[in-house]
């Protein structure tokens, strides 16, 4: 500053900005200014002065600081609308409260307008919407006539306006009601959810309100515990269960609500244990250096002298890089229409770089890794062709043909390693699973087959093509096992009751596909134990005759067996 700041005019200490001038004198030697600059700094210094009761001295920038400054994009900042409501506790005691957001996401508001790329004009973009049957005529439907239809396994539940009327949860309005109290240790800090953080504070002018919210947040204090809370927003507004915290300060006390999960938001998964190795056990000395890399990457740095904590990296005071980013390419664009976009500019780098004092500092730590975890380059395994695991050993006599491998060691066969390790049929692969089980016998030929044809079904229910693929697969590899393990009456048994079910469930597609790849019955002619003859078996593949027209009538009018005889 060009002028001296002591205790006796007023200034203070200048907080933690992250641009502190430190006890830096004049930028410019005060010898030879006129007088008229001298009434200029004095005019100047009585304005900072007079500003301190608004923190005027918190934050002072050179001018070259105040340029960077004035680079950040900033939001117009509002003060924050207070949301007025009762907090209950029981159906006897009630405080009027006001809840502020102390905590919410920002997002974009992208009111972007869709224009004509040529004209830029929003008139000459025409949307029209249409619904149309999914048949081969594609019969278009008004928009009056389209439900909402909810899938529930293979049936689609028709669901109305007046429906989801009636299904909407009633809520009773704006709440904010005490459930109970419990250790603030059986909160985890985990089951923090949400996109806001409010806090909660007394109405304003109520004194009553404000002593009855004050014994609450102390007692919560001294308790160590916290309470949990309905909140609504409005009527309109699904609830939440929430925490709300006892909050503390110098100058004010608020309790802090933050949303809890339900137990349908709760995931838990299962984790098999990392696998203790000796081999792999840090020593000592690794653990000690990994201990120092964390202790001088830390981002708070303590005061010795007044015992307290400086944040290094205030988040707080960096703006969001998304939203420099997006303003930055707003205005080059509206100015420089025809340019290309601009690279990121240097000071959003800058403002997300770690601290000058914490590089240097975990500078020796890291040093000290690199020396007790050395990098040693893993030797790729020598790739063996299929030609020198599987080599044919030529022999005159009967004797069946070795595959040996290079040394002379294991016997390797082609399907044993495609086969890997199966004990079950899953819906990756269900066609080889089944041909795996079945010839390596880990499951008997009935038990396989019931898996298989579970999949099969569900990949019916599906309604959908690829899977009808797949199920096609499927039946194909059930035939062709069946065949092999003499288990002929077993898929005869399936594929008919296969046809029973394309029918009532109408998969009529499938079955077109089904009948073009001719999988059949099974015939005597292929295996022994089936009483199948060809001409059925091509018979069963052949399409229904519908009753006629005359045969239908018949029926309408009751006539009898006899009456259809006598028409044929």
């Amino acid at each position: 500053l060009p002028f001296s700041l002591g205790k006796e005019d007023g200034s203070g200490d200048r907080g933690d900005g992250p641009f502190r001038l430190g006890g830096h004198g004049p930028s410019f030697p005060l010898k030879g200014i006129t007088e008229q600059q001298k009434e200029g700094l004095e005019i100047v210094k009585m304005v900072m002065i007079s500003l301190e009761g608004e923190d005027g001295l918190d934050e002072i920038y050179s001018f070259s600081e105040s340029l960077r400054k004035l680079c950040v994009f900033k939001k117009i900042e509002r003060h924050s609308i207070h949301w007025p409501c009762r907090l209950t506790i029981g159906s006897n005691l009630s405080i009027r409260i006001a809840a502020y957001k102390s905590i919410l996401q920002e997002r974009v508001k992208k009111t972007w307008t869709v224009v004509d790329a040529k004209t830029l004009k929003k008139e000459d973009i025409q949307k029209e919407t249409v619904y149309c049957l999914n048949d081969d005529d594609e019969t278009e439907v008004l928009k009056e006539d389209i439900i909402q239809g909810f899938r529930y396994g293979s049936d689609i539940v028709p669901f109305s306006k007046v429906d989801e009327e009636q299904m909407k949860y009633k809520s009773e309005g704006k709440c904010f009601s005490v459930l109970g109290f419990c250790k603030s240790s059986q909160v985890q800090r985990r089951f923090f959810m949400g996109n806001q953080v409010l806090k909660v504070f007394a109405a304003r002018d109520d004194e009553a309100a404000a002593v009855a919210l004050s014994s609450l947040i102390h007692a919560l204090d001294d308790l160590d515990m916290v309470a949990i809370v309905r909140y609504a927003y409005d009527k309109r507004a699904n609830p939440q269960v929430g925490v709300a915290f006892p909050h503390i300060k110098h100058n004010y006390e608020c309790l802090v609500y933050v949303q809890l999960p339900f137990m349908e938001d709760l995931r838990q998964y299962m984790f098999s244990s990392l696998k203790n190795s000796k081999k792999y056990a840090p020593t000592e000395a690794q653990l000690n250096a990994v201990d120092a890399l964390i202790d001088s990457m830390s981002l708070a740095k303590k005061d010795e002298k007044t015992d307290t904590l400086e944040d290094l990296f205030p988040t707080t005071k960096i703006p969001n890089p998304r939203f420099q980013r997006l303003f930055q390419c707003l205005l080059h664009r509206a100015l420089h229409p025809r340019e290309p976009l601009p690279p990121i500019q240097q000071h959003i780098w800058n403002m997300l770089n770690p601290p000058a004092e914490v590089t240097t500092k975990s500078q020796i730590p890291l040093s000290k890794i690199k020396t007790l975890f050395p990098l040693i380059e893993a030797k790729k395994k020598d790739q063996v062709t299929a030609q020198e695991i599987f080599q044919d050993n030529h022999e005159d006599g009967p004797t069946a043909k070795k595959l040996k491998t290079e040394q002379g060691g294991a016997h390797f066969s082609v399907s044993s390693l495609a086969e890997g390790s199966v004990t079950s049929v899953g819906s990756v692969n269900p066609a080889e699973n089944f041909r795996v089980l079945v010839k390596q016998k880990k499951a008997s030929f009935e038990e396989a087959s019931n898996q298989l044809i579970n999949h099969i079904e569900q990949f019916l229910d599906t309604n959908e093509t690829p899977y009808f693929m797949k199920s096609i697969d499927c039946i194909r590899a059930f035939r062709e096992e069946a065949i092999k393990f003499s288990e002929e009456q077993r898929f005869n048994n399936f594929l008919k009751a296969l046809q029973e079910k394309v029918e009532i469930k109408q998969l009529n597609h499938f079955w077109e596909i089904v009948v073009q790849d001719g999988i059949t019955l099974i015939t005597k002619e292929e295996a022994s134990g089936s009483s199948v003859t060809a001409e059925e078996a091509k018979k069963f593949l052949a399409p229904k005759d519908k009753p006629s027209g005359d045969t239908a009538a018949v029926f309408e009018e009751g006539g009898d067996v006899d009456d259809l005889l006598d028409m044929i």
